[in-house]
């Protein structure tokens, strides 16, 4: 393209030279979204050429100034402050001549010399702009007979008297030097600063360059401006070449020191010897930051008001936004089914969501419909503790699957618009601190949560310690994290409490405690569910939940209700209100008349009308078309009154199966469930119980050795003492831990153990079952004895090793013959023990052997 137009360039007989062609093909090709480039300097003389180089002479990087011909250079032509122009864009000069143009200023440097220069012998040749310098040098030639000195004297004193200003800086005149050096006029980017490094290189290679003192240097570079330190190269310092750092008062007095004296021969005084070359460059001067400095030197005062300035933020931005956002959770603002439209679309689709859920719905309402009437005083006595203003705690306590949750929620709870349900199940699941956090948060509606700032923070705790000598507080515990959550949670309750309180009640005069103490219909309700879920893990939680039910109770901040399965609550939540005697209800299982009604109330869900000749007939229930319900009884009495139980039962029965033979089958996938969770495998929980200890429970419940049914349990003393627990370190914490694992449940009387039952009625059934199996029973039977028989075994080497040591005594006293006589019954019945394990474990061993 360049080619073809610079052929038509000359056919058209144009004045033809490379540089007034490319310039013009530049105009001619410039993209459209570039502007177009700005007029070139307009010189007024017309024996030289305006150079539009930024990299010297042929782009070397020098200008070379021959006989009679010299080099000035003129500041303050174009502003310092552009020049993040030159980094963004090649054609940011453009920009910076369109904004800042000599030609419009007056401060033209062709103008401004050429004024100064006598009208003959000296003349103009050549400008070079430098917009990173916001100068230009000026190269003209002079007569033999006039030194460049006295032309620089001319220039600089036209400039004093006619004091020329940029418009962009009114408050500086310009200024002009002569050049004594080889000026670098590099076209990188290195932005001008107040500080000059001045290095001293020789002027041959085989020579030394001397090292040139302050005064020297002060001498040389003080007619450029105000010198603001002279700093030498240290003597410990082996940098070659030699150099030294000047700190000029202002940046233009270093550019005009650079660009006038790089290059520049020293010479000594009384002669010709090169003392050195100067080679000159910015240095990037290091801000002083003092406020920096202060504040990385005092950090004992610096990082604790950093951690107030963090908490007075994260108070007045973040904890109002999670107070809304909790309030949203109760509210339940978000969720669909409270959307005004979404109800509207409902009660118009009603006939076709049936189709899909409904029947089961109302399968759902009747059969609870059934166990209600046997729990309704249990529901109006939790209706009353409510209306009643008591800083009480509410305890539902009952097995799981016994319908504490569906109770209180669906029931209790069913008028009430304001609660809050709190899981701690996959709280205290939790493998972490900040799982447990983000657990916590979720069952709140707490939110932003920044767990993960938990372990960096505890990172820069931990560097602000080792340089400090003490903790900042950046870092928070668990314990404070759920504190914050909860006292959160607590102005949450609090506000939605006193919501729909107005100016013109009657009440208005009260404080906000009055007001709640006088309303406990208005205060929201939490139900704690699942409360000591695995509490032998971890009771941080528990406690710290525990702590702000009291607190919320006690403010009259709202009711709080408990749901758990462990009888044993009063341990945990007598901490928190040690004065107290909480309101609890125990709920257990159905009695078999009510669990009757249940199921048959879930076959007769489905019951339509049957028509005859267009007239409405007498409708059959579906239980009464069925001819197995007779079974009932005598299956309730074997799964017992448990809800899910129940309801599994009735799921079954409902698809078809006979109660019989449903019984059967749940009784049987207990059994494995047992199998497998209890008995099969190593220790469980951690080592808390072995297999043989939980053989032991369930061969006694099914049904003692000595003819005794255990109807009415196991004495739990007489566990203690039995051949599995009696070895044990701790046999009550074996029998905890099986509680916990929900195989067996403990009964208490007046605060102390007297019983073990089944964990589940239906694990009677199943128990009796495992223990009819002879191989199962053979193999863990095997299991024991063989403990028993190392247990024996160790006893006798115990006993063995005692009589050995008084066999050495060397005269037997009378003293030590009872002691002797004793050890010697001990080995004689522990020898006995043994012989007789022996013999029944070959018994069991031919079992195994021979059975399947």
């Amino acid at each position: 393209m360049l080619r073809q137009f610079l052929q038509s360039l000359r056919l058209s007989g144009a004045a033809y030279s490379p540089l007034t062609a490319r310039r013009l093909f530049e105009a001619q090709a410039r993209p459209l979204w570039l502007p177009t480039r700005p007029p070139t300097w307009r010189l007024q003389s017309t024996r030289f050429a305006a150079s539009q180089g930024q990299a010297g002479d042929n782009k070397t990087g020098h200008i070379e100034a021959g006989p009679n011909e010299g080099i000035l250079f003129v500041d303050n032509i174009y502003p310092l402050k552009l020049q993040w122009l030159l980094r963004l864009t090649y054609s940011g000069e453009e920009y910076i001549e369109r904004v800042a143009n000599p030609n419009a200023t007056g401060v033209d440097p062709t103008g401004l010399v050429a004024s100064a220069l006598p009208d003959k012998g000296v003349a103009i040749t050549e400008i070079i702009p430098r917009l990173k310098d916001g100068g230009a040098f000026v190269k003209f030639t002079h007569p033999a007979d006039m030194s460049v000195t006295a032309i620089e004297e001319l220039v600089r004193e036209y400039l004093k008297q006619k004091r020329p200003r940029p418009w962009w800086n009114p408050f500086q005149r310009v200024h002009a030097h002569l050049v004594r050096g080889r000026p670098w006029v590099e076209d990188l980017f290195r932005p001008p600063s107040c500080r000059l490094k001045i290095e001293f290189v020789p002027e041959q290679s085989n020579t030394d360059a001397a090292e040139l003192s302050q005064e020297e240097l002060y001498r040389i570079f003080r007619p450029y401006g105000k010198l603001r330190e002279i700093t030498p190269q240290g003597s410990d310092d082996k940098t070659l070449p030699k150099f030294a750092l000047l700190d000029f008062a202002a940046t233009k007095r270093a550019i005009m020191a650079r660009n006038c004296l790089h290059g520049m021969t020293v010479k000594e005084e009384l002669g010709d010897k090169a003392l050195a070359r100067l080679k000159i460059s910015y240095q990037r001067q290091r801000k002083s930051g003092w406020i920096r400095d202060w504040l990385l030197n005092h950090p004992r005062i610096v990082i604790p008001i950093m951690v107030l300035l963090i908490s007075g933020i994260t108070v007045a931005i973040f904890d109002p936004m999670r107070t809304f956002f909790i309030k949203m959770h109760i509210n339940q603002t978000f969720h669909l089914t409270n959307n005004r439209f979404f109800k509207w679309l409902t009660s118009r689709t009603r006939d076709l969501m049936t189709l899909g859920n409904g029947s089961r719905q109302r399968k759902d309402e009747l059969g609870m419909g059934a166990l209600l009437e046997d729990r309704k005083n249990d529901i109006e006595q939790i209706q009353t503790w409510l209306l009643e203003s008591v800083d009480n705690f509410i305890v539902i306590q009952g097995p799981r699957g016994s319908g504490k949750k569906e109770l209180v929620m669906k029931h209790a709870l069913a008028n009430r618009r304001i609660k809050l349900v709190v899981d701690c199940k996959p709280i205290q699941e939790s493998r972490s601190d900040s799982a447990t956090i983000n657990s916590m948060a979720a069952q709140v509606g707490y939110k932003p949560v920044f767990s993960w700032m938990n372990s960096i923070s505890g990172l820069v705790d931990l560097a602000a310690q080792g340089a400090t000598g003490m903790k900042a507080g950046f870092s928070e515990t668990l314990d404070a994290q759920l504190d914050k959550i909860l006292n959160n949670t607590a102005n949450a309750l609090k506000d939605l409490g006193l919501d729909g309180r107005r100016k013109d009640d009657k009440d208005a005069s009260l404080g906000e405690a009055e007001y709640l103490e006088a309303h406990p219909e208005k205060r929201p309700v939490v139900v704690i569910d699942n409360f000591l879920h695995k509490s032998q893990d971890s009771p941080v939680v528990y406690d710290k939940l525990a702590e702000w039910a009291a607190r919320v109770t006690t403010s009259n901040i709202a009711h709080v209700i408990f749901l758990t399965t462990d009888i044993s609550f009063t341990k945990s939540l007598g901490k928190a209100l040690p004065d107290r005697a909480f309101r609890s209800l125990s709920l257990g299982d159905f009695r078999p008349e009510v669990a009757k009604r249940f199921v048959i109330s879930h076959l007769d869900a489905d019951e339509d009308d049957i028509t005859i000749d267009g007239e409405k007939a007498k409708p059959i229930s579906p239980s009464q078309r069925r001819n197995d319900l007779g079974e009932l009884d005598q299956c309730l009495s074997q799964l017992g009154g448990r809800l899910t139980d129940l309801e599994f039962l009735a799921r079954r029965v409902k698809a078809g199966e006979t109660p019989g033979r449903a019984v059967k089958e749940i009784v049987e996938q207990s059994a494995s469930e047992i199998l497998k969770m209890y008995l099969l495998g190593g220790a469980r929980e951690g080592g808390a119980y072995t297999p043989e200890q939980a053989w032991t429970l369930i061969k006694g419940l099914a049904g003692s050795e000595n003819g005794s049914h255990a109807d009415d349990g196991l004495r739990y003393n007489e566990i203690l003492l039995s051949d599995a627990f009696s070895s044990a370190k701790d046999p009550d914490g074996v029998l905890s831990a099986l509680e916990q694992a929900e195989l067996v449940s403990i009964v208490s009387s007046n605060g102390r153990p007297v019983a073990i039952k089944p964990g589940r009625p239906v694990f009677r059934a199943a128990f009796h079952l495992l223990a009819e199996d002879r191989v199962l029973r053979s193999r863990l039977d095997l299991a024991i004895l063989q403990s028993a028989i190392k247990s024996e075994s160790a006893t006798i080497d115990k006993m063995e090793k005692e009589l050995a040591l008084l066999a050495e005594l060397p005269k037997q006293p009378a003293e030590v013959l009872g002691r002797v006589k004793w050890l010697l019954s001990k080995i004689q019945t522990s020898q006995g023990a043994i012989e007789k394990a022996e013999a029944e474990a070959k018994t069991v061993k031919n079992v195994l052997m021979t059975e399947y």
